[in-house]
Parts: C-alpha cells; structure tokens; sequence
C-alpha cells in the first residue's frame, strides 16, 4: 500500500432543516392557530482515532466529506428528523489543522478518540413558537443555519517511543529488524527506506515499547535535499532518540562529519526536537577488527564531544542491541512514572510538545505562503508578455 501521511480535505456539516408554517385544520375546530413544528438541527461532522489505519491514502482519493441535511418541520406540530453525524475514521497520531486559519485543532491519539471539526447547523423554528396573546396567528418562522465548513489538513505522525534517526545506510532499517518484528526493506544502496516503519520491542509478557525508523536524513535536507526532511516530523512523537552512526561506511567518510551534520538538519528542522534526549548508537562495529574497536569507538565519541550515552553495537550480528532495548525500555518507564508523579516533569513534558505543535503550524504557514504566493505569480501570467509567432501548417 502507498505510504501518504499527509492530506488536504474538505468538511461539510448539514444544513439545518427549516421551521414551518402551518395552521390547524380540523373539522369542527375553527381558528385551530399555529402548529408549525421544528426542523431538524444539521448532522456534524468527527473525525475518530482508529487502529486499523496506517496511512491517509484513502483522503488522497476522497475528498470531500458531508453530513446529512436536517429535514424540514411539518404541520401537526412535527418536529423534522434530524440529519445523521458522519464519522470519519483517521489514523491514531492525526494532527488535524485548518488550512484558513492554521489552527491546530487537536491531535488524535488514542484509538476512538472523536474530535469535532464541522458543527451542524441549528434547526429553524417552526410559527408555533410565535404565537401571543396579541398575534393568534403568527407566519414568522425561522430558517435552518448552515452547517460548518472547513478546509482541513491532516498530518499523520507514527506513535513511536524510540526513534532512529541517521544517515542512508547507517543500520537503522537492519537494528529494528533485529529487535523487534517489523521487515523493512533493507539494501546496500542508499535511500533503501522510503517510507516510517514501526517495530514494537518485546521485552516480556507486559513489557514493551515501539520504535520508528524514518528515511534517512542527508546533509541539506533542511533545504530540501533528499527524503529523510519530509519524514521527520514523525520523530515529534518520539520520547528518546537513537542517533545512528556507521563507524565503518563503505566509502570511507568521516564517522563524526556525518553524525555532526545529521545533528546540524534536526536543529534546523525543529530545535525542540534537537533538545529530545539523544543517544549515540555506534553500528557496524563487526566491519572492525576487534583490537581496533575500542579505540574507533572512543576517538569518535572524543571528537564529537559527546556527553549522554553511548551504545556499541552490530545491528547485523546482535552484538549489543540487548543492551541497548532494555535501557531504552529503563529510561522510559523511568520518564513515564516522573510524569505521572511530578507535575514538573509533566509540565516540560507538555510544554515540549506545545512548542513541537507551533513549530509544525509555522511550517505549515510558511508551505501556504509559499502556495499563495505560485498560485498569485500563475495569475500574473499574460499572454501578451511575450510575443511569439506561432505558423500553422496544413
């Protein structure tokens, strides 16, 4: 299945239904007065959290989506039905923004989580609410509001709590086959990974966590280069990064030039991503001899400076993967209980990702400049501009 994790659709909400204006009418009962009933209120429109999905290509081919019109009040006092809510289901890990305003208007991430994104209109009122003493015989009614409609974005994010974060072919495709069940493409070429793949890490009966591998980043993504610049915005979910670093790449570059560029394109893409904790992963360590190691190992560590852990590993042989998964696993449960029992914790907690979400809508504010601003030099065009003769043959 095609990969697409973000979409623009367009919401609808119905029309609330009209009141009525009727009188009673019944042998025997002259100047029976006003019996106009109510509308129906409009249908509203949800978007719900669903695990099944993994991918927003279904919006790529639907994308208008509208509830159901309220019907109109009748005589007799009867109230219109009421027009159906349409639910439409999203992926878990949803951003859903309005495209006018770019505002976020919520994240789904939990499975049947319903957001409302286009309120019903309201129903009209029907003549039986105008009568008085003074006016028996009232032809006031109102009519059904219009329902919302909205021109939203979707962004779909993979709910991770580890992600790996590197250059093409630095080993993060192989180390989360060799952790965890996921299959993803894996190539001695570069850009093998096109698409996130998630892994969920089993370290017992109850203890787990999920991994994302994103497409890998290259020097001047920040400017659009490659792929790994699109995909980044699913390691915003993330808790821990796993910064992967070949020691050994097959066309002898310089380990620590890359690690430093690769740190050098997340700042530039979100620096609150680049305050997430990052871990050094250094991989391929089989490609070494063994007495040469330890001293590789070290150098590189020494040249970049590094402060926060690091992790020797052969994703390809499981030479020190165990021990990677089970302190990633300590280090988050460590994080969740410090959220749940120290409002501190909890409060950087919330306030990184509020800073992740106004990153992420200056993103999307500068993509619709930039929309704007194509779509204003097309209708700047004119013909006349250029002259160009233009010889028909027969």
């Amino acid at each position: 299945m095609q990969f697409v994790d973000e979409a623009s659709i367009i919401v609808a909400a119905g029309k609330g239904g009209n009141g009525c204006l009727s009188f009673r009418r019944e042998k025997y009962v002259p100047k029976g007065g006003p019996d106009g009933g109510d509308g129906g209120h409009g249908g509203s429109v949800y978007l719900v959290g669903d695990d099944s999905l993994n991918t927003l290509i279904d919006f790529k081919y639907q994308r208008f989506y509208a509830a159901e019109n309220g019907r109109p009040g009748q005589g007799r006092q009867m109230s219109g039905r009421a027009g159906s809510d349409l639910a439409v289901k999203v992926p878990v890990g949803t951003t859903v923004i309005d495209e006018d305003t770019l505002e976020v208007i919520a994240d789904v991430t939990e499975i049947g989580q319903q957001v409302l994104v286009a309120q019903g209109g309201r129903r009209g009122l029907g003549n039986i609410h105008f009568k008085s003493s003074t006016n028996r015989a009232p032809r006031r009614t109102t009519p059904g509001t219009e329902g919302e409609r909205r021109n939203l974005r979707l962004e779909m994010k993979v709910m991770a709590d580890v992600g790996l974060l590197g250059l093409p072919n630095a080993g993060k495709s192989t180390l989360i086959r060799a952790v965890s069940a996921a299959k993803p493409k894996v190539a001695d070429y570069p850009f093998t990974t096109l698409v996130p793949s998630l892994g969920v890490v089993k370290l017992g009966m109850h203890e787990h966590f999920v991994m994302a591998d994103v497409p890998g980043l290259i020097e001047g993504a920040s400017d659009g280069a490659g792929l790994g610049l699109r995909f980044l915005k699913h390691l915003t979910r993330t808790r821990l990064l796993f910064h992967v670093v070949d020691v050994a790449p097959f066309d002898e570059s310089d380990p620590v030039a890359a690690a430093e560029a690769i740190a050098h394109e997340l700042g530039a893409f979100s620096p609150t991503l680049a305050e997430l904790p990052r871990w050094l992963v250094l991989n391929k360590l089989d490609l070494l001899p063994e007495d040469e190691r330890d001293a590789k190992a070290e150098a590189i560590v020494a040249r970049l400076g590094w402060q926060g852990p690091v992790f020797r590993i052969s994703a390809l042989s499981n030479e020190g993967t165990d021990a990677l998964v089970q302190a990633a696993h300590r280090w988050l449960t460590e994080q969740r209980r410090l959220e749940n029992e120290d409002e501190e914790a909890a409060a950087q907690a919330r306030d990184m990702r509020a800073r992740m979400e106004a990153e992420a809508v200056a993103r999307a504010e500068a993509r619709l400049g930039r929309k704007r601003k194509r779509s204003a030099d097309d209708d700047d065009f004119d013909d006349d501009d250029y002259d160009v003769e233009v010889e028909y043959v027969e």
